[in-house]
């Protein structure tokens, strides 16, 4: 794996946490809305549409630079729009950029053929 595909995923990895937790609490806002005076929803979308536009742009760049299959793009996509999907894709790319680095090693040291 080159620098820049381990750079897309590292930027998809920091915004999907991010993401999943702006969705909570834009669904709590809008709770809150239709149940008090509180009205936090239309700094709560702003926020959370930010991000999740920066995890769709990170999220096209990775599939680009990683050559996802379809499935598994279509899978990170899904996670973002699921309330507590940005949590689990964060754990998956950790883990995926981990055996990336670890292959990248064993190459390099001569014990994997490539």
């Amino acid at each position: 794996m080159d620098i820049k595909t381990a750079s897309s995923l590292h930027r998809l990895r920091l915004v999907s946490a991010p993401e999943a937790v702006s969705f909570l609490l834009l669904l709590v806002c809008s709770v809150l809305k239709r149940t008090t005076e509180f009205n936090a929803v239309p700094v709560m979308g702003a926020v959370h549409g930010i991000l999740f536009v920066l995890y769709v742009l990170f999220w096209l760049d990775a599939w680009n630079r990683t050559r996802w299959s379809f499935g598994t793009a279509a899978l990170y996509f899904v996670l973002s729009v699921l309330p507590l999907g940005g949590f689990y894709a964060e754990r998956r790319l950790k883990r995926e950029a981990e055996d990336a680095v670890i292959a990248s090693r064993a190459r390099r040291e001569g014990t994997v053929n490539a």
